[in-house]
């Protein structure tokens, strides 16, 4: 397999925060109008593809890849299946508008340059990446190969993120100095984040319906258990990124969209359970420090996970006289608080009767457009229609899921991570820098040219 399908020139690219301006996009392959169906091939075809199959039922899904032919669905019988999507594309590439890509957070990058190099536009679900490298990667490819993006994370085509920003410009909260946000998860009895009885995992015979290679694809050779297939690979750094990583996108999304909280300059881990080795822990608390931004004073920003698990509370203000939550984010305004839910969707303030109050009289101009469809929906309109670029694509979705990695670093490793954004390293601790881009298997480079 070649690094590169196609020879390109390196160009910079735009400033994240400026992707949410919502551009008309030019969709870079001729032959698709409005009224005609994509014809859209699935990189894994079980679990969350389930929203892509309801995403995409007005549109043609022509192939679909998994590296378990168990994971394919009845419904979908008839349909060209495939176990490696290299060949996939290779054999049905012309017949292929676009890729939509669900496995595992480890393969997300491989999966997704492999189709944009091919000029296919590309989906890809959240955490778009498993390391900053891979993810300021795609960023560049998405500059260079002029092809529609977006990552699902579903709250960002909510009303809510919109509202929560027009209230914030409106001056409701002044300026806003924390955000503490969280999940009360892991559960470790649950079907995603379950625990082995050792480490590593006792080896076991890899089903016949299953390509092992190809799961793991650019990671190290590891034995096969049926912990890692299909659901709890999330609970291994090697191929997950554990609760963070699978909630940020979500939960953080409205914090660092709202706020321009992209490159922090200091991420810590102040509070960690006990783990399992390359595992997440029971529970922890990081904090993000981001100095000021343009007229934005400088802000620190709490995740809290395993708060089922003996873990700290969520912080929420002493105000508060709702029910008590255990997701979302609580904003400390110089003026006032508020909250946003685990889908940065439903904005609130912090008492009850304020609340009522501001939405019963105070109107606050509508200044970003309402997306009337989930994050599917709006990737094939800009594919077919010429935009608007969605919301997510990965201009924003790149340095937002930034963020997240460089907090499960800090979540994996424990302590103070001192972060230069602007040379992608870690400063006070370089041995870290080897988990900025990780290696990877002969054969699954890709993107090494964009540099």
């Amino acid at each position: 397999m070649k690094t590169s399908r196609r020879s390109f020139v390196k160009k910079s690219s735009s400033a994240a925060a400026a992707a949410f301006l919502l551009p008309n996009f030019s969709i870079g392959k001729p032959g698709v109008s409005a009224n005609s169906k994509l014809n859209i091939a699935l990189i894994g075809a079980g679990g969350i593809a389930a929203q892509a199959y309801k995403g995409f039922e007005n549109e043609n899904i022509v192939a679909l890849c998994d590296i378990d032919s168990r994971q394919f669905p009845a419904h979908m019988a008839g349909t060209p299946a495939f176990n490696d999507f290299r060949v996939m594309l290779d054999k049905m590439g012309k017949d292929i508008d676009a890729v939509c890509v669900n496995t595992p957070d480890h393969t997300h990058f491989v999966a997704t340059m492999d189709a944009m190099q091919r000029g296919k536009h590309v989906f890809t679900q959240k955490p778009l990446t498993h390391n900053i490298w891979q993810a300021r990667t795609l960023k560049k490819a998405k500059d260079r190969y002029k092809v529609v993006t977006n990552m699902g994370n579903q709250g960002h085509t909510y009303d809510g993120i919109r509202a929560m920003r027009e209230w914030y410009e409106a001056d409701m909260f002044g300026q806003v100095r924390e955000v503490h946000m969280g999940h009360p998860g892991p559960k470790f009895e649950s079907k995603y984040f379950a625990r082995p009885s050792q480490i590593p995992p006792k080896k076991q015979r890899v089903p016949k319906e299953v390509n092992w290679k190809l799961w793991l694809g650019p990671n190290k050779k590891t034995n096969y258990n049926e912990i890692y297939h299909p659901l709890s690979w999330r609970g291994f750094y090697e191929f997950g990124l554990g609760q963070l990583g699978d909630w940020f996108c979500h939960i953080g999304d409205g914090p660092v969209w709202i706020l321009d909280l992209y490159e922090p300059t200091v991420v810590e881990c102040v509070e960690r359970g006990p783990s399992m080795e390359g595992m997440l822990p029971d529970y922890s608390v990081v904090r993000w420090d981001f100095p000021v931004r343009g007229n934005k004073a400088p802000c620190s920003m709490y995740w809290y996970d395993g708060i089922a698990n003996g873990g700290p509370s969520l912080k929420q203000p002493e105000e508060w006289d709702m029910e008590e939550r255990k997701s979302g984010s609580f904003w400390y305004g110089d003026k006032q608080n508020a909250f946003l839910d685990e889908r940065s969707n439903n904005p609130r303030l912090a008492t009850r009767k304020s609340d009522e109050i501001f939405k019963e009289n105070v109107i606050i101009k509508e200044k970003y457009p309402r997306v009337e469809m989930g994050p599917h929906k709006e990737w094939v309109n800009a594919i077919k229609n010429g935009g608007p670029e969605p919301g997510s694509n990965f201009d924003y979705a790149a340095p937002m899921t930034e963020v997240a990695l460089i907090g499960v670093l800090a979540q994996r490793f424990g302590g103070k991570i001192e972060w230069d954004a602007k040379n992608m390293r870690i400063t006070n601790r370089p041995e870290l820098n080897a988990y900025i881009k990780e290696p990877v298997r002969r054969g699954w480079e890709y993107g090494e040219d964009l540099w």
